[in-house]
């Protein structure tokens, strides 16, 4: 299991125990190795004391409600230092016939989503690496189990893009 995996899948599981209706949360995925160099007080507060290089999930502040998460990722630019990020958010899935329902007003389009019988609510964790590497782990609402949780690579792209792109430079030249 990769470094990325293995940071996606804990993070699922103790938002797991969280439990549901969260606010969106970001996080800066840092090689462990990186963390005991510059912080080591906030390493051994993460209980990173060992020699393995792990990634280390730094929660973000100020992530909007999950409805402006998109707009806010764009104005982000991580430093060097930062080897990855991931994103932990809950959204509303409707069944493919719902979609061409959708009220076109935002407030409507809630109302409607929230109402309807056959909606989801999915939990999805998404991390990405300047590398390019990716995966996701989702968990719905009524199967609400650690065997339940659907993981891969690929499960949220557009999430994933948004999240790799705050890996590219704003300006041409600049270097991340």
């Amino acid at each position: 299991m990769s470094l990325l995996e293995e940071v996606v899948l804990d993070l699922e599981r103790h938002w797991a125990g969280r439990g549901w209706d969260a606010q969106p949360c970001l996080y800066a995925l840092v090689r462990s190795t990186e963390l005991r160099k510059a912080e080591p007080e906030l390493a051994d507060q993460l209980g990173l004391t060992g020699g393995a290089d792990t990634l280390a999930a730094l929660e973000q502040p100020g992530l909007p409600d999950r409805d402006a998460v998109e707009d806010a990722l764009a104005s982000i630019a991580w430093p060097d230092t930062v080897e990855g990020c991931a994103l932990v958010i809950e959204r509303v899935v409707l069944p493919p016939e719902a979609e061409e329902e959708i009220p076109d007003d935002e407030a409507e389009a809630a109302a409607y989503a929230a109402a309807h019988p056959g909606r989801e609510d999915v939990r999805m964790v998404v991390g990405v690496l300047r590398d390019g590497a990716r995966h996701s782990a989702l968990r719905l609402r009524r199967h609400d189990a650690e065997d339940e949780v659907l993981a891969g690579p690929d499960l949220v792209p557009a999430l994933a893009e948004a999240l790799a792109a705050t890996f590219e430079p704003d300006e041409p030249g600049r270097d991340g």
